[in-house]
């Protein structure tokens, strides 16, 4: 009784609770949300409401006991929000004791009444529970309280299959966190049997390691001897099972997690004995490491990255030339592979974090020098632009960098971490010598990409006399050697111990111009006033004093040739060369002068150039010498000076002297051949500086790169170098305006790549044949194809001299065969250096299109272009040749065809442009394919553009308009044309849309002819005649169709009815609308989609046609039309499309006719009365003759006052069942018996009883109306129709 009284309060209270605020039960709503922000935002508001009731005890009884059934939700995302919502509560309510909820916590969830399929959640319960309490902040503040939940964690803690190792990890918190007296009085003695098996799982293990980190003095030596019989954690006694532990640790973590915090509580308490190397040594070295598995290897270099921060200088020294680096090298070097896991990113992120938190530059550079020296055959692990270098503090950076220079000037390899994987182990072949020479070697080129990565790094502050010290260092080492020291020179002080070989010096030298480069394109450096002048007018390129950078190193340069008591060059000078050399500085000495008199963009342009090349001279001399002699003679010329050479022939057979921007082109296409980024871009700014003295004999070299019919000279003129592996071009200004015919060499270069297999075989062939023969004649000198003869007729002396004769036929095969794969080789890289020149030549072409649109040269790029783009398309290519189709498509359409600025006087060429629309329009028309033929269309609308707006010399007098009375004319408003020959474009454009209209197959496409007509409505007058027969006369149906609809867009064009009279105008609508007539005449069965395209079309040109009639008033006979349009609705397959049934009656609605409304659907035809229906199985539903739809069939015809009554009564009823239909879903229909569809289907769930009952209350019901029918005396319902 008790219990039932317990209960019935309990739920009134709940009622209560209920009923009183619908938004307070929301919050849990809230809380059990899988989002956090939800989460959070429900625990605040269910704090804000209890605060706001604090008296109300059965609020904060109801919410407790909500909250601690949550902790046990099904849903995984729920449990931790009931968690954080009871800790805040508990936190904010200290009313309520923790051990009062952690009482109802264990009634809710004790584990020994739990249910089987409950005890997981059971488990998730307890375990939250108490991360609640501990998270309430109150648990040292109650003993009892948290002695048990430590009870608890500690039997949760057997559970490891579903909570692992949370409990433990939860309870080393809570040791933590609680003060030194707590833990000594309440836990010690209960965690005393825990902290006695330390060595048995990781989490006991982290469970002492935090007690004595935590309070030292309760778990002191002789505590800990009394609890692990040791005074200590790290010693030789308890190494292996430490070993043993750890290894548990490492295995029970995936490899891409973090370090197990047990390891790193383990260190950092080694560290804390004074026991360390012991624990590198013993436990990490010899005994992680030598398990050779990879969670363990993976802790090791997660061990070493985490203990950077923690260690002494010495002891970063000892674990970084340690094995754990060694084994971590190996792991880097093995990994390169796709789909491998690599440790290197989170080696990277703890080192940069180490140096972005240390404050002392010796450990920075102890850190940087160790991974630096860790070395496979002499090349780093770690990458040349190693980004954590951003954090190097300014000392430390600059130590760095002098260990740097000394390493590559003395290589240590002793210091160095050697290492080399099994695989290198085995198919290493050198000798020691031979292996010393190659490691140190490969040490020097990662040093000085090292600095050289560090000068071009963003991220690190950099100052100007660090930059330049950098690169006299590369310089000085790519070209010069000491001969004795100097202190004017810092890098004749120290002599290389090792010398220098050729291949080091070659690195060194790419690497000074990848730098110089990169200096040519950044922001001045320093704080200094000069330099921030600089950064604010974004002046690239200088150093502070204002002088390029190129200029500082031809300065350092000179110095250095000028001192040759103590520097040497590798490979001096020639006389031509020295001379070249010291002609150049004069003449950019003298630019300078005259630059400070009068600045121009000439003077700039030539002395980038000059330097440019003559700082090239140190690489490659014997080509730099004859472009600076080439740069002179341009120079005297383009100031004014007149040169005595004579290098080409006039016409009338003098000697005639190129202009000197034709010099500068034929340099910068030299220069352009050699594979370096600091003089394609060099180039690129020197022609955009000159590119405003173009000539056409200039611009005519640039276009013969570009020229496919040229690859024949292209081929020649490329010299592929096997041993460097770069490319030299040779520049031949005589022969490069020579013609050829061309054809060959584009029908070769096109068909290369298709006819490259059939070749192959054919030469294969004919090599099989020629080396059987010669094998058939080696046998037969040898007697060996004797007939009968076996081979044991041949003596010993004759087989040996056959043996000999055949190896000499087999070797001499296979150097054919080999020199023949090397010239396809040869071929095939003489064709990817081909067109790479072409794709930086065409930097060229769009620097001039940007900066010099209004320039009359401009047309002359258009047909170079479309010939390269006619070439790429009609040849199989690979990337990089679609690579050059795709940037020359992208300069022909937006740097020329799209550019906003274009030449404004025409005039003298007015007729060759005229010529070359032309061209192009026949040209388009000419095509195979329809994108080629868009590209020469657009060129033609260019130059439609191009001529129209510019202003015409003789005005032509305006044509005149009827009046619309009749008898006098009003001039006509004609659209501006410019120097655009309507005449000739519209007779030009005419023809193109007539083969449009009239070829079955033509490139050309309606968007073109739309495109023309909205740019340049200046042309439609001409070519609508065309366009109106082709309605009835186009070559197919699309054809008549985009008839119809280029129509109806030049109806639309305010522009183009101004430039016809009124009379013109409504000839062209009657024409329009009888031809539109005639094709909707001829329209017959709609048997395709190519049927109704058209008819669309027509429809819509008709619609405008019949709107503008109406609106705008020209007499336009419609009479017929109506009489058409029914016919047409007729054909069979017309009611197919939606779309143009809509457009028929919209047509049909402005010609006065509505469209009929749409018909029902007719009734389904009544079934026979007579047949008896079938017995229905399933019980509980109406007879088929007690269903509405049979009381809306016709009854007899009573008398008025018995219809009123049994009609009232039937309504009632009507209603009454249709309620009862609706509630159970079932809605009774407007068809038949027979077509009436299946009862819904009941809910498996439903019991026999249920439906037998239901059954039977519906017969109770039907026997009730029959007796108020009887008793009021109406007749009962006839099943059939009277």
């Amino acid at each position: 009784m008790e219990s039932n009284g317990g209960a019935e309060a309990s739920s009134s209270a709940g009622e209560r609770l209920l009923g009183q605020s619908r938004e307070f039960l929301d919050f849990f709503w809230e809380i059990a949300r899988p989002e956090q922000e939800r989460r959070v935002g429900g625990t605040q508001g269910l704090l804000a409401h209890l605060k706001e009731r604090r008296k109300d005890g059965d609020l904060l009884k109801y919410t407790l006991k909500r909250l601690v059934v949550g902790l046990g939700a099904t849903r995984e995302a729920s449990r931790p929000g009931f968690s954080l919502a009871l800790a805040q509560v508990l936190q904010g309510f200290e009313e309520i004791s923790l051990l009062s909820a952690l009482d109802e916590i264990k009634e809710k969830y004790g584990l020994g009444k739990v249910k089987k399929k409950l005890f997981r959640n059971a488990l998730f319960g307890n375990f939250f529970g108490v991360l609640a309490l501990f998270q309430s902040g109150r648990l040292a503040k109650e003993p009892k309280a948290l002695s048990e939940c430590v009870q608890l964690l500690q039997s949760l803690s057997e559970h490891h299959a579903h909570l692992k190792d949370l409990p433990r990890k939860t309870l080393a918190d809570i040791v933590a966190e609680i003060p030194e007296t707590v833990f000594e009085e309440v836990l010690f003695g209960i965690l005393e049997d825990e902290l006695s098996a330390a060595f048995s799982t990781p989490g006991q293990l982290y469970l002492l390691l935090v007690g004595i980190q935590k309070f030292p003095r309760v778990l002191g030596p002789e505590k800990l001897k009394a609890l692990l019989g040791t005074s200590a954690v790290v010693t030789e006694e308890n190494i292996p099972r430490l070993v043993e532990v750890l290894k548990m640790a490492a295995k029970t973590e995936r490899k891409d997690r973090g370090l197990p915090t047990v390891g790193l509580d383990l260190m950092k308490v080694a560290l804390q004995e004074g026991r360390f190397e012991l624990f590198w040594t013993d436990v990490v070295e010899n005994g992680l490491l030598a398990d050779h598995a990879g969670p363990c290897s993976y802790m090791c270099y997660r061990l070493l990255g985490s203990a950077l921060p923690l260690l002494s200088l010495k002891q970063l020294k000892m674990i970084l030339q340690g094995e754990v680096m060694r084994h971590y090298g190996v792991h880097v070097v093995s990994t390169k592979l796709p789909n491998r896991f690599k440790f290197a990113p989170e080696m990277e992120v703890l080192v940069g974090s180490f140096l972005e938190g240390c404050g002392d530059p010796k450990k920075q550079v102890a850190v940087m020098v160790g991974f630096s020296t860790l070395t496979n055959h002499g090349y780093p692990v770690v990458p040349s632009f190693w980004r954590v270098a951003r954090h190097l503090l300014p000392d430390a950076l600059l130590n760095y960098i002098q260990w740097i220079k000394g390493m590559f000037l003395a290589p240590d390899l002793d210091s160095c971490v050697e290492f080399a994987t099994k695989r290198q182990e085995q198919n290493e072949k050198k000798t020691d010598m031979e292996l010393t020479e190659h490691t140190v070697t490969r040490l020097r080129k990662w040093l000085i990409a090292r600095l050289v990565g560090i000068a071009e790094n963003p991220q690190i502050k950099r100052e100007e006399e660090f930059v330049i010290d950098i690169a006299r260092f590369c310089f000085f080492h790519a070209f010069f050697k000491t001969r004795k020291p100097i202190s004017k020179i810092p890098e004749t002080e120290t002599v290389p111990s090792v010398p220098l070989n050729e291949s080091t010096r070659a690195a060194t030298a790419d690497l000074f111009f990848s730098l110089l480069q990169h200096l040519n394109t950044m922001p001045a450096l320093g704080e200094s006033a000069e330099a921030e002048e600089l950064r604010k007018k974004h002046l690239h390129g200088l150093a502070a004093s204002g002088e390029p950078w190129i200029y500082v190193a031809v300065q350092y340069a000179n110095t250095l040739l000028s001192d040759k008591k103590h520097v040497e060059a590798v490979t001096p000078f020639s006389e031509e060369a020295q001379f070249a050399w010291d002609r150049m500085l004069q003449t950019v000495e003298a630019l300078r002068r005259r630059e400070q008199k009068t600045l121009t963009l000439k003077t700039t342009a030539f002395q980038h150039l000059l330097l440019l090349v003559g700082i090239h001279l140190f690489k490659s001399p014997a080509e730099c010498v004859s472009l600076l002699n080439d740069l002179q003679n341009c120079t005297k010329r383009a100031f004014g000076e007149k040169p005595k050479k004579k290098t080409s022939v006039s016409a009338d057979g003098e000697e005639e002297e190129p202009e000197w921007v034709e010099v500068i082109v034929e340099v910068l296409l030299s220069l352009l051949a050699q594979s370096s980024a600091l003089i394609r871009r060099v180039c690129r700014s020197v022609f955009a500086l000159v590119c405003q003295h173009m000539t056409e004999a200039a611009l005519r070299l640039i276009l013969d790169v570009l020229d496919p019919q040229q690859d024949q000279d292209e081929e020649s003129t490329v010299v592929v170098v096997e041993e460097a592996q770069k490319t030299k071009k040779k520049s031949l200004p005589d022969e490069s305006d020579d013609g050829m015919s061309g054809e060959s060499s584009a029908e070769e270069d096109s068909s290369e790549e298709d006819n490259a297999p059939e070749t192959e075989s054919e030469d294969e062939g004919e090599a099989d044949e020629a080396f059987r023969s010669m094998l058939t004649n080696v046998l037969q000198a040898g007697n060996a194809l004797g007939g009968d003869d076996s081979d044991d007729d041949l003596d010993d002396e004759t087989m040996m001299s056959l043996d000999g004769n055949l190896s000499a036929l087999f070797a001499e095969q296979r150097k054919r065969v080999q020199a023949k794969k090397d010239e396809k080789e040869k071929m095939r890289k003489e064709k990817i250096l081909r067109r790479e020149f072409k794709i930086k030549v065409l930097d060229l072409v769009e620097v001039f299109l940007a900066k010099q649109p209004e320039n009359p040269l401009v047309f002359r790029v258009i047909e170079p272009l479309l010939s390269v783009i006619e070439q790429s398309m009609s040849s199989d290519s690979d990337k990089q040749e679609q690579d050059y189709l795709r940037k020359t498509a992208d300069i022909f359409t937006n740097s020329l065809c799209r550019s906003k600025q274009y030449c404004r006087n025409v005039g003298p060429i007015r007729e060759e442009l005229h010529d070359q629309l032309e061209s192009l329009v026949k040209r388009a028309c000419k095509q195979r394919d329809s994108t080629v033929a868009l590209y020469c269309f657009s060129a033609s609308l260019y130059l439609c553009r191009v001529l129209k707006g510019n202003v015409a010399a003789p005005e032509a007098t305006p044509k005149k308009k009827p009046n619309s009375s009749g008898g006098s004319d009003v001039p006509v408003a004609q659209p501006p044309a410019g120097s655009l020959d309507l005449e000739r474009a519209a007779t030009a454009y005419k023809e193109a849309l007539s083969l449009f209209f009239n070829k079955r197959k033509s490139p050309l496409t309606g968007s073109m002819f739309l495109d023309l007509f909205e740019r340049h409505p200046v042309i439609c007058k001409q070519l609508i005649p065309t366009v109106v027969k082709s309605i009835t006369e186009g070559a197919r149906q699309p054809q008549q169709a985009q008839a119809c609809l280029l129509l109806q867009k030049a109806l639309q064009m305010r522009d183009f009815k101004l430039s016809l009279s009124e009379k013109e105008w409504e000839e062209l609508m009657r024409d329009g609308t009888r031809q539109v007539t005639k094709t909707l005449k001829a329209v017959g069965e709609f048997k395709i989609k190519v049927d109704q395209e058209k008819v669309i079309r027509c429809l819509e040109l008709l619609s405008c046609l019949i709107k503008m009639a109406t609106k705008q008033g020209p007499a336009v006979d419609l009479t017929e039309l109506p009489a058409v349009l029914r016919v047409l609705g007729e054909q069979p397959g017309f009611g197919k499309s939606a779309r143009l049934t809509d457009l028929y009656w919209h047509v049909m609605k402005l010609l006065g006719f509505a469209r009929p409304a749409k018909e029902k659907a007719p009734p389904k035809p009544v079934a026979d009365p007579d047949p008896v229906p079938k017995k229905q199985k399933k019980k509980g539903f109406l007879p088929a003759t007690k269903l509405r739809k049979n009381r809306k069939k016709a009854a007899p015809v009573p008398s008025r006052e018995e219809g009123t009554e049994s009609g009232s009564k039937e309504a009632v009823a009507g209603k009454k069942k249709r309620k009862r239909k609706k509630n159970r879903g079932g809605g009774g229909g407007e068809g038949d018996g027979p077509e009436r569809a299946p009862p819904a289907k009941k809910s498996p769930s439903e019991s026999k009883e249920n439906k037998a009952g239901r059954g039977n209350i519906l017969e109770k019901k039907r026997r009730l109306k029959k007796k108020k029918g009887k008793k009021a005396g109406t007749p009962p319902a006839r099943k059939g129709p009277v």
